[in-house]
């Protein structure tokens, strides 16, 4: 449902940490099948394809009052690949540090995601994305163990932030009807 004041949409307030134990049924991630060496990597592959999602004619259009355009989804993605690594930086050089509350919803408005630039966003996209790959591959096995608690209370390892993580980068190409790689 959307906002008539500001064009924002029902706030999701789904906890999706139930991806961490089994499928999604809607995108098909199987984020426990993840092995700590390869969420690096599967950070750049399911990030990979959204400069040319953003190239779309249909880039800007919401497909329906109710769902953000791929150009908001695009600029949700960016967002989360920076808020992973500010968090997992957290949980490399702190113990079990607790994360601040994002509210992506609130993000969405306040920066204006539906009317940035697509061609910046596909490429601020990949740049994001190339910093928490390089992240998530610099991660010493021992470290993977590390923990954090979400403001929500939730809690996570430095491998089921990943996991989780990827979820969430490999459903919005789902969202936007990319295939993931």
């Amino acid at each position: 449902m959307t906002h008539p004041a500001d064009g924002s949409l029902e706030p999701d307030t789904k906890d999706w940490t139930w991806v961490l134990e089994r499928p999604c049924p809607d995108c098909g991630f199987e984020a426990s099948a993840v092995r700590p060496e390869d969420v690096g990597r599967l950070v750049t592959e399911v990030t990979d394809p959204w400069p040319e999602v953003l190239a779309r004619p249909d880039a800007t259009t919401r497909p329906d009052p109710g769902t953000w355009s791929p150009l908001e989804y695009g600029c949700h993605v960016r967002d989360v690949c920076r808020l992973f690594d500010e968090r997992l930086r957290l949980m490399l050089t702190e113990h079990d540090p607790t994360f601040a509350n994002w509210d992506q919803d609130e993000t969405a408005v306040a920066e204006r995601y539906g009317e940035q630039d697509p061609h910046v966003v596909g490429r601020e996209v990949l740049e994001a994305a190339g910093v928490l790959a390089a992240r998530f591959a610099a991660v010493e096995v021992s470290w993977w163990e590390r923990t954090a608690t979400r403001s929500d209370g939730s809690r996570f390892t430095a491998l089921t932030l990943g996991r989780y993580g990827l979820h969430d980068l490999a459903h919005h190409l789902h969202d936007v009807g990319a295939a993931r790689p």
